[in-house]
């Protein structure tokens, strides 16, 4: 039998899903219309996917909802979308698209704060058991030292700390993942002695995951199931040759509350095959899960 070009894309990643598993991802798109025109709904088409959290999405609901149609078009599935698109255009915007409907969702975070447009989204999902499953996508400032966008980098982080406890006593599971544009250990950047003074690994940022991973009582997902190893990187910047050194950042994450964390299986990277295949600057982080 002869393969469909589809078939043979090299956007596909191969990697069939276990029996009673739910496959959740994330990524930071770098603009979705970007990302379909370069590849993303053949990967996306393909992965077996159940719940996906986007980042910088960069269009409005309207935009988004046509092209993750024609991206799962093939599928024969409706996805449900719930999305919040930044006030300033072309800037931003976080979304969850998931086969199943979700019970309920929300956008911003706590009460919200005008650091978050754009940044932080969440939708509840019940599960087999009765239980209620509460996924948030977030994309986090990549700020800039000295300057405004960190002092907004910095108080979102804030806000986390003090909303993360509260969404775990609010609900069963807690699943949050996105770009949260900071490597938290030494093992999350190839060139972290050459980074400690610049945004995205400042000690004051890494001090605030110290606290998440610690008194917040959430677990970093794919770090406790790849163990103490460098990356795997989901971020290389598109100048020079970050991409083929794999001088990246892992400044994307899954953060569960313990039990959901001990439901998790067979973290992957989905790293294009060359620079050249790239849909995103970052990579999908996608984690299997065996939920109730």
């Amino acid at each position: 039998m002869t393969e469909t070009p589809a078939e043979t894309s090299p956007h596909i990643i191969r990697d069939p899903k276990g029996e009673d598993l739910s496959r959740i991802a994330s990524v930071n798109v770098n603009g979705i219309r970007a990302a379909h025109r370069k590849g993303m709904g053949e990967w996306l088409a393909e992965r077996d996917i159940d719940i996906l959290a986007l980042q910088e999405v960069r269009a409005d609901g309207a935009t988004l909802t046509k092209l993750v149609q024609q991206m799962t078009e093939s599928t024969g599935e409706t996805w449900h979308i719930h999305e919040h698109e930044a006030s300033q255009k072309g800037r931003a915007g976080v979304a969850i698209v998931s086969k199943q409907a979700p019970l309920a969702t929300r956008t911003g975070i706590g009460e919200g704060h005008p650091e978050d447009d754009g940044r932080w989204i969440e939708a509840d999902y019940q599960l087999g058991d009765g239980s209620t499953l509460t996924v948030a996508s977030v994309y986090v400032h990549s700020g800039e030292v000295g300057t405004e966008r960190q002092e907004h980098k910095m108080r979102f982080l804030q806000y986390m700390l003090e909303y993360l406890p509260q969404l775990a006593r609010r609900t069963d599971h807690v699943l949050v993942m996105g770009d949260l544009n900071v490597g938290h250990r030494e093992f999350d950047i190839k060139n972290w002695k050459g980074n400690v003074k610049n945004s995205g690994f400042l000690p004051e940022e890494r001090a605030y995951f110290d606290q998440y991973f610690g008194e917040a009582g959430y677990v970093d997902v794919a770090r406790t199931l790849a163990g103490e190893v460098d990356g795997p990187y989901t971020w290389w910047s598109y100048r020079g040759k970050a991409f083929d050194n794999d001088t990246g950042w892992r400044i994307d994450y899954h953060m569960a509350t313990p039990a959901l964390a001990e439901l998790a299986t067979n973290p992957k990277v989905d790293r294009a095959a060359d620079y050249s295949l790239r849909w995103s600057d970052h990579a999908p982080l996608v984690i299997d899960y065996r939920l109730p």
